[in-house]
């Protein structure tokens, strides 16, 4: 069975048909590549509803479990083009999980929050059995904005250019180089293994995504999760019905990145990436959009753009090779994250 999200064949099979009952007032439901739904709340507004589940990673500090729940669930919404404004969250921990070690957790949430701006309006709190360290069961972050003020992945339009922050896989780089440090040191330096290390704290698109929507010109943003920037630019291409032709030559790659992607033998650029940001602008406008991240410490390039024919998506390979666009059968980070996890218990 594959790991991590089901695919979009079983979303369509099954969860698209079990939506509950219908309502008028739900103008985004649920869709493959859609970061989150959005409803009509009357006068002119919108509310904007995301959510996510939240693994603790094995050697990296409980505060910055806090941080990244916080920033993980917050990027759908701003990814919409809105400010993230409400959150809940779901707590659940070991019996044995220390008050000490909670409070860290929930103070670590609070501020992550309060420097976003967000407000935490509920959740659920407890211990229980069968968890062997703390998990976030789902956070649910909220945003309500003037119906005009909001995109989606299905905005791209053909002659958009396609940009993307910091390069691909982020995440994957940040998480797999905490619990394979060990490994990675007898092979890599030791500042390289650290800045590795250090793209934990680059797991967010809220700055970027804001920032690009301050700057003017943005047709689409999504933020390259499961199935990394090839899937993300796929779903964005899926939902907008547009080609695409991406250049990998023109990614900006960090050298970390590159070395913990290297060890594993994975594809950087259909590995998990929270961090990535995927945007389409319209072509006059990506210039000013990049300049902007620049100006907010966001590294980002054109890596291409956004075609009229639905039927084609390729992308060329920094080797010359050219490559469909396509969401990738299994994610590589998947299995080497469960792997590594099962050699720490």
């Amino acid at each position: 069975m594959k790991i991590g999200k089901i695919s979009r064949e079983v979303f369509s099979s099954v969860i698209r048909e079990r939506l509950g009952r219908e309502n008028e007032r739900v103008i985004v439901p649920p869709a493959a590549g859609i970061d989150a739904g959005v409803i009509d709340i009357g006068n002119g507004q919108v509310l904007l509803v995301a959510e996510d589940p939240i693994f603790a990673i094995p050697g990296q500090p409980l505060e910055m479990f806090g941080w990244y729940t916080v920033h993980i669930g917050a990027s759908d919404i701003a990814v919409m083009g809105v400010r993230p404004q409400y959150m809940t969250y779901s707590l659940l921990m070991p019996p044995e999980f220390s008050e000490k070690d909670f409070i860290l957790v929930a103070d670590s949430i609070h501020q992550a929050a309060k420097d976003l701006g967000i407000a935490i309006v509920g959740g659920h709190t407890g211990h229980y059995p069968g968890f062997a360290a703390p998990t976030i069961g789902g956070i649910t972050v909220f945003a309500i904005a003037k119906r005009e003020e909001y995109i989606t992945p299905a905005g791209a339009c053909p002659g958009d250019s396609v940009l993307l922050t910091k390069g691909p896989a982020i995440e994957t780089a940040g998480i797999l180089s905490v619990l394979r440090e060990r490994e990675l040191l007898s092979k890599y330096p030791p500042h390289l293994v650290k800045k590795a290390q250090g793209l934990a704290s680059q797991m967010s698109v809220v700055s970027d995504a804001l920032t690009a929507m301050e700057a003017g010109g943005v047709t689409a943003m999504h933020d390259a999760t499961e199935g990394g920037v090839k899937g993300g630019l796929y779903e964005i291409a899926e939902a907008s019905c547009v080609g695409m032709e991406i250049d990998e030559s023109l990614f900006i790659y960090p050298e970390e990145v590159r070395m913990v992607c290297e060890y594993f033998a994975l594809d950087p650029v259909a590995a998990i990436a929270e961090g990535s940001l995927l945007i389409t602008a319209r072509a006059g406008s990506a210039d000013r959009i990049i300049f902007a991240l620049k100006n907010a410490g966001i590294p980002a390039s054109v890596i291409g753009r956004v075609t009229d024919d639905p039927k084609s998506r390729w992308m060329t390979r920094s080797d010359g090779r050219r490559e469909q666009l396509e969401m990738p059968v299994q994610d590589p980070f998947w299995p080497v994250f469960f792997e590594s996890i099962a050699g720490t218990q």
